[in-house]
């Protein structure tokens, strides 16, 4: 059947040996509609930035990049502004009508930790093809702060689907008509279009900005860094800041998103010609995401924004991104937020698992 591969046709995809992990693949690693990837035991520092190519092996094109290898074993500090390449766990062997797409998870993305798939052959970051038979890699890029991390780690995912699933505008319409997909209106075209929130319910703060010189981000740590060590506040009473080029922030969709548990979605990139800056670095959205049938009652969306050239004006409500939708192959046996360990459920503006609450 056409759409995202739910949780039970993964675990099955798992049981045929088309996705493979050495350790074996853990319970955990399943999420609703899409499986966690784990880090492997070795770290390649490399002088740039690659992909495979067509007809080229990752480990082939290692040995024209590689710097130096680190092992992660116990442990290694991944600096900031550096490109590393981590051989994973998990590999795959996709039947031919089945494609696949990485991208990162929340925190990952919440910590500007630029983390995209490679594969063998590979023409694309995080696309790969039907029937792809090989070893997978995630190219790691700390921007705004050094992290450590250990084998085992898990900073990106990856989605299956079959067949064409993106619902059309008109479809889209009609799923909002049926089942809400924001509060109030929606504005649709070519996706769901979500806007800033500059103008908070209670208070002024409407954001943070990343400092740039700060200490290691253990990833295994969980509320435990003092915000205030690696985040300054963004606050405003005008419904507009302006953007330092090459400044990371922290902000929040002013709508609510819901995601019906028979559908996932992702966080497209907006357009540059909009304003010099980039919206999303984690993009996927689970079944069940802010839904009530999942303990929701609407999710914000976090902005992971980054600035490019020139400083940018950005004006509450002004839509700066837009979600695609796609049907589910079929409903997941879990959804986000029901009775497993969703992290962002019933959010606001949140900074990653890693921070302590905001007082």
């Amino acid at each position: 059947m056409t759409g995202v591969l739910a949780s039970q046709q993964i675990e099955a995809m798992i049981g045929t040996g088309a996705i493979a992990g050495a350790p074996a693949i853990i319970p955990e690693q399943v999420q609703p509609a899409s499986l966690d990837l784990r880090l492997g035991t070795v770290a390649y520092r490399v002088r740039a930035s690659f992909l495979a190519g067509h007809g080229r092996s990752v480990k082939e094109r290692l040995q024209e990049f590689e710097m130096h290898r680190i092992d992660l074993s116990d442990g290694a500090v991944l600096e900031k502004g550096c490109v590393y390449v981590v051989p994973l766990m998990e590999r795959l062997s996709l039947p031919d009508g089945i494609q696949a797409v990485a991208n990162a998870k929340s925190s990952t993305g919440r910590l500007d930790l630029l983390t995209r798939a490679i594969t063998d052959g590979g023409e694309e970051f995080d696309r790969i093809a039907p029937g792809y038979d090989g070893p997978l890699y995630a190219e790691i890029c700390p921007r705004s702060f050094s992290v450590l991390v250990r084998p085992g780690m898990r900073l990106n995912q990856i989605r299956f689907r079959e067949g064409q699933a993106v619902l059309s505008d008109d479809a889209l319409r009609a799923l909002h008509e049926e089942s809400p997909l924001v509060d109030g209106t929606a504005v649709i075209d070519d996706g769901l279009g979500f806007s800033v929130d500059l103008k908070p319910a209670k208070g002024d703060l409407v954001g943070y900005r990343a400092k740039p010189h700060t200490g290691v981000i253990d990833l295994d740590l969980l509320a435990h860094y003092d915000p205030a060590e690696f985040w300054e506040e963004l606050r405003t009473t005008s419904g507009q800041i302006i953007l330092d080029p090459g400044a990371f922030y922290i902000l929040v969709s002013r709508e609510a998103v819901h995601i019906p548990p028979a559908y996932a979605a992702e966080m497209a990139p907006f357009l540059a010609m909009v304003g010099e800056f980039r919206v999303h670095y984690a993009g996927f959205f689970d079944p069940g995401f802010g839904h009530a049938q999942a303990g929701g009652t609407g999710s914000r969306g976090v902005l992971e924004v980054r600035c490019h050239e020139a400083p940018f004006v950005l004006e509450h409500g002004q839509v700066v991104g837009r979600l695609v939708y796609e049907r589910m192959s079929e409903i997941p046996d879990q959804l986000y937020g029901a009775g497993i360990s969703s992290n962002y459920q019933g959010q606001g503006l949140k900074l990653s698992k890693h921070f302590k609450p905001m007082s």
